[in-house]
């Protein structure tokens, strides 16, 4: 039979650190919010998402950091939905949006998972203030009842969940490993086809042009100023709002009240993109921003807006310009000082090269794309949602065995 915990509030069983230090005067590895990794109490690198327990790849923070030790529990009370919690592997200091906790009367592996399990973050989650930044304090924090177990108890329940939970992280590594594949499969059959064609037999012949190298022999090599004309149509309110998005292309946008209250005045300066056009944002077309119109809409006035002629298809050209070979190309082409700055203006756009094969062929180009693309995408999307079964799972499994709700079995 499980069997019902007796319960202590956190503030007794934990202390919370109250030492602070300014990041300019102190040479302790920073931990901030985003290097710790929602709902498993794992630390991660913030440019590759890996896992580490490596102090020197943490980011180094300036600011005013709260110190922490070896051992204690870390515990994110901004957006506590997120479920951030992470046992210190090393010295340090970190965001003061994290809690240091030096676990007292807890097995520090039993606290994490008790403060990773829904039913702690669920009470946390419901105390929290601020409507943008929502965050809880430790007045409320350390005063919620914990499940406090005996020692060997809270033992035994940290090492079941190792072991189930780890088995649990194994699959879910796999899947996101398989999404990864599914997205370079997908990338690569898109520039294939838009690139070499269907035909993989077709003779080839040189471009003259470096990004596109060979190319089938009937293709024409164009520059986008023959294909295109910019379109700059204002006034026009009532339509919808548009967003070019680098994952994305180009979507229809989902805002909320305050957001419209805050940009309707704008409106009519927005420009107008036909269903059809291709509208890009320039400061990010080098990052393949960019996208064809699904309805006529509006997008900001800072984008671009441009109108295919007959001979080109706006679905081919959208493929094609959300190469990663297209988007170096707009890379060459665009101005500015740094990367991050970069913007490509109508006189660079215009002044690219592109492959375009016959108008039938570029149909029938869209139409294996659409196939193909649309297989991969069912796929990924029945793999994302095993993976967040998975994680409710995982969720599930934390919350049942800290509160007692399920037997724990012996060690073997």
């Amino acid at each position: 039979m499980t069997e019902s915990y007796p319960r202590l509030r956190l503030k007794y069983a934990v202390e919370l650190r109250r030492s602070r230090t300014e990041g300019s005067e102190s040479e302790l590895p920073y931990i901030g919010l985003e290097n710790i990794e929602s709902g498993t109490g794992k630390l991660i690198t913030t440019t590759n998402a890996q896992e580490t327990d490596d102090p020197s790849v943490v980011v180094v923070g300036e600011s005013l950091s709260s110190v922490f030790q070896a051992g204690d529990i870390l515990f994110g009370k901004l957006r506590p939905y997120l479920a951030k919690a992470w046992i210190a592997a090393f010295n340090g200091r970190c965001s003061t949006e994290l809690l240091p906790l030096r676990p007292e009367k807890l097995n520090p592996r039993f606290g994490l998972y008790v403060m990773l399990s829904r039913e702690f973050i669920d009470a946390v989650d419901g105390s929290t203030f601020g409507s943008k930044m929502p965050r809880a304090d430790w007045a409320f924090i350390g005063n919620v009842p914990i499940p406090f177990p005996h020692r060997s108890t809270q033992e035994r329940i940290a090492d079941f969940l190792d072991r189930e939970t780890s088995d649990i992280d194994a699959l879910i590594t796999a899947k996101q490993r398989l999404l990864e594949l599914m997205a370079e499969k997908r990338r690569a059959i898109v520039a294939e086809a838009v690139m070499r064609g269907l035909d993989p037999s077709a003779p080839l012949r040189s471009s003259d042009v470096n990004w596109l190298g060979d190319i089938p022999a009937h293709w024409e090599v164009r520059r986008v100023a023959t294909l295109f004309s910019q379109r700059d149509e204002r006034n026009q309110p009532d339509l919808p709002l548009l967003e070019v998005s680098i994952n994305a292309g180009v979507i229809v946008r989902e805002f909320s009240t305050d957001k419209i209250e805050g940009t309707a005045a704008d409106f009519n300066t927005y420009k107008v993109a036909r269903r059809g056009d291709i509208a890009f944002n320039k400061m990010r077309m080098w990052q393949g921003a960019v996208g064809v119109a699904p309805v006529d809409g509006l997008v900001s006035p800072d984008y671009t807006v441009a109108t295919a002629k007959a001979e080109l298809l706006p679905e081919f050209a959208g493929q094609l310009f959300r190469t990663e070979s297209f988007s170096a190309e707009c890379g060459r082409y665009s101005q500015g000082i740094t990367w991050d700055r970069l913007r490509l203006y109508w006189d660079g756009f215009r002044d690219i090269f592109i492959s375009v094969p016959p108008l039938d062929e570029q149909q029938q180009i869209v139409e294996y794309i659409s196939a193909e693309t649309t297989k991969i995408d069912r796929l990924r999307a029945a793999t994302e949602n095993s993976i967040a079964l998975l994680k409710e799972r995982r969720a599930a499994l934390v919350t049942a065995a800290v509160t007692g709700q399920i037997e724990i079995p012996e060690a073997a």
